[in-house]
Order: structure tokens, then sequence, then C-alpha cells
């Protein structure tokens, strides 16, 4: 069953994924040549304590940590260790999750470590980002689930091959449902799968995690001795970014963007619904 929501619950949504957006931002200065992931792991306890918000991460299946921090082959749920020192030139996937009265918010975003960076890493960095706004912008009254994977596949199969040869869609991980919950049905493919179907009717109330990853190679992962770092079977670099986003009679509101979204999805001629807290 997929949960919906009332505004008043999309409202505390919204509380908990400017948490997210928050720790964004502090990690995002924090992500620096020199600093470990543990370090980063440290700036989202602080960002949560001074907002009065949990972590849906820390425990969570038994994961160790507050985020997940990936670094460059690694595609999602990287531990935070003192040991992994950011260099010069890596890239980071940061996943972060917050808890308000019972209601949860889930966003991550890929960020440049210091300078220099292949010009193929940046453009994996702005397909996969710009696929997730292809994907938000899919999510409309009368649209099903399979809109939004379609949407996501279509964009990133239209982008000039890179250097490697081709974009690796990752196909073990996907997005999903959230709300009182952080994952919840239904599952978000970042590519159509025929015989999955069209998926569920999107309605007013539907809230779900849109989050594609995308390798500079292989579509296909591998987890590592720790039963949670997943890295692409090839070793090529990976990014991945994500939001949550709630659908309203309004229109989509993108729950852990500051602007609600308004930005991005005016690109593609869509209001973004109004922020609930103002």
């Amino acid at each position: 069953m997929v949960e919906i929501k009332t505004p008043e619950q999309i409202a505390k949504m919204r509380a908990a994924g400017l948490v997210v957006a928050a720790i964004h931002q502090a990690t995002r200065a924090a992500a620096v040549p020199g600093a470990t992931t543990k370090d980063l792991d440290d700036v989202a306890r602080k960002v949560l304590a001074e907002h009065g918000a949990k972590s849906n991460f820390l425990g969570y299946g038994g994961f160790p940590a507050t985020i997940c921090t990936s670094v460059n082959q690694v595609v999602v749920h990287g531990i935070p260790s003192e040991e992994t020192v950011l260099k010069d030139g890596d890239i980071i996937s940061i996943d972060a999750g917050a808890i308000i009265e019972g209601w949860h918010g889930d966003a991550a975003y890929t960020a440049f470590v210091g300078s220099g960076h292949a010009p193929e890493l940046v453009e994996l960095s702005r397909v996969t980002e710009e696929s997730m706004w292809a994907g938000i912008a899919a999510m409309k009254l009368g649209n099903r689930l399979v809109d939004i994977s379609k949407a996501i596949e279509t964009y990133i199969r239209r982008q000039p091959r890179p250097a490697s040869g081709k974009y690796g869609i990752i196909q073990d991980y996907g997005g999903h449902g959230i709300g009182s919950q952080m994952h919840m049905e239904p599952h978000v493919l970042n590519y159509v799968e025929r015989r999955r179907g069209r998926g569920p009717k999107l309605v007013p109330g539907t809230c779900l995690a849109i989050e594609p990853m995308v390798s500079l190679g292989t579509a296909r992962t591998e987890v590592l001795e720790d039963d949670w770092t997943v890295e692409t079977t090839d070793g090529t670099w990976s990014s991945h970014w994500e939001h949550s986003i709630a659908l309203t009679e309004q229109g989509p509101l993108v729950l852990t963007a500051p602007d609600c979204g308004r930005a991005k999805l005016a690109e593609y001629g869509i209001t973004a619904a109004p922020d609930p807290l103002g």
C-alpha cells in the first residue's frame, strides 16, 4: 500500500526536509581536502541537534552513522570513517535524512572536493542531477509511477556519451516512498522495466524520494564486506542525487529544496506548490 499524506502531514515532512537541506549546506562547506568523512558525519549530527531533529539513518538496519558518505566509485551507503580522508579531485555523494515529529525527509547530492575535476566527472554529476529533476517534473497528477522512471531514463539516454563510452544507470538501487518511515512503497526505478507495468497512479498526498544513481561505466554493483558500502563492479566513479517530493492538489512540492523546487520546476513550465510553512 502507498501511504497517502494529509496536508498537515506534508507540512511536518517539509519541516524535516528543511533540516536535511541545512545538513547539505553545512556538509558541502565541510567537504574539503583533508577532511575525513567522519568529520562530515559530526557536522550532520550538530545540525540535527540544533534543529531538535532525529537521524533516520543512525541505527537503521544497524547502520552506524548519521549520513552516508560515498566517495568516487562508491555508489551509495558509504560509512563515514576517520580513515577516509578526502583528497583534491575526489567526488562524494552525501546522503542525509531527518525526522521531525515522526515524519521523514531524505535527500542526497554529489559534491566536488577541491578543484581540477575532469570534465566528464562534472558532466556526470550534471546529468544525474538533471535526470532527477526530469523525474520530479514527471510527478504530475494523473501520471503513473512509470512516467517518473521513463523521464529519468530518457534524459540520461539522450545525453552525449562520456569518454568512457556510456552512462550506467544503477540497477540494484532506486527511489522509494517516504513519510512515516524512510523507506516505503513504492520502489521507484530509474529506468523502465516493462514487466513491472505502469505502477500506481500519482494522486495528491503521494510522497516519493526520487534518486538516480549513474556511473561512468557499468550499471552493476557489489556490496563490500561491511555489508553496507556499495561500489560499481568495474570501479568507475558514480554520482547520486536525491530529493523528497510531495504531490499536492497545487502540484509538486520538493520538500528537501530550500525554495520548494520553484526555480528548477519553472524550467519545465511547472509551478511548484506553495510552501506549507510559509
